[in-house]
């Protein structure tokens, strides 16, 4: 093999990398800003049922969550949000999850999760097994019946 040879061969893996590189960079980047714009608009609904919760005095019922929730920006990205006013009582924490929204990516930033909205209008994000342990905590045995798999 002469040098002409190896310089092409050198040439093409330098941009066949660049371009895996890019094409990895970007796929993230796109995985970042779904997540942060599920966010957005899941902080966007604990607004607005924060609002309803301080003119009615309790929380809103699921078609009122289902009604405003197409009216939200960025309310595709959510994805099925599970709402969860049924389940919750007067003497509920404030940390209890109202609603949440399980969010698959197969990142090497965000990975799999969850956004939920706590009852202080509280938004988040966290690791998909952390979040199972968290709301079967929060869960009757009734409503785990009902949303098991």
């Amino acid at each position: 093999m002469n040098k002409y040879q190896k310089r092409v061969i050198v040439k093409a893996l330098v941009v066949a990398s660049v371009t895996t590189f890019f094409v990895v960079g970007m796929t993230e980047f796109k995985n970042v800003v779904n997540r942060s714009e599920a966010i957005r608009a899941m902080e966007n609904l604990g607004q607005k049922i924060l609002a309803y919760r301080k003119e009615h005095g309790t929380i809103p019922p699921q078609n009122y969550v289902d009604r405003i929730r197409g009216t939200l920006p960025g309310h595709a990205r959510l994805g099925d949000v599970r709402y969860r006013a049924r389940w919750i009582g007067f003497e509920a924490d404030d940390k209890e999850i109202l609603a949440y929204a399980p969010k698959g990516c197969n990142s090497l930033l965000t990975g799999t999760g969850t956004i939920f909205l706590t009852l202080d209008g509280q938004v988040q994000w966290m690791d998909k097994s952390k979040f199972q342990i968290l709301l079967e905590k929060q869960q009757s045995q009734l409503e785990k019946e009902l949303h098991a798999p």
